[in-house]
């Protein structure tokens, strides 16, 4: 049975998930969290770092800013998307404005942008609102 790494998005610990435990709720060892339910995480750039760069499961963030009217708009979009991929990738978003440095680190020059990483590396990247049928899509292909 093969274990992926998955990076709890509330403490940060790195977890080990059996695969086939993905789809079951499994909770992080350390604060009891729940690591994979279908729903975008609002994070902080240094969980970003850390998940991009250990995590076995593809990880999706949307650059986003709160005075952003298309990030508003596709915000609901985005959400049913991450319930609809949950245990294939995990959906995350992170505030622009609360983390300027992200834009710099990840040469963000327009929102809402999605960046999608697998393997430590990013894997693609996709400017722009999009329904959530397109995100589905995308992140499928993508990853």
């Amino acid at each position: 049975m093969t274990a992926l790494k998955v990076t709890c998005l509330d403490c940060g610990q790195v977890n080990r998930v059996p695969e086939a435990k993905l789809s079951q709720g499994p909770k992080c060892g350390t604060c009891g969290a729940r690591l994979i339910d279908g729903k975008p995480h609002e994070i902080d750039l240094r969980t970003l770092e850390k998940a991009a760069k250990t995590d076995d499961l593809p990880l999706v963030v949307d650059f986003w800013a709160p005075w952003c009217g298309p990030c508003r708009m596709m915000a609901p979009q985005y959400a049913t998307a991450a319930g609809q991929l949950e245990g294939r990738a995990r959906l995350v978003k992170l505030n622009t404005e609360d983390h300027p440095q992200a834009g710099a680190r990840y040469g963000i020059r327009g929102i809402p942008m999605l960046a999608a990483f697998k393997g430590g590396r990013e894997a693609a990247r996709q400017a722009g609102a999009m329904p959530a049928p397109q995100i589905v899509d995308w992140v499928t292909r993508a990853v």
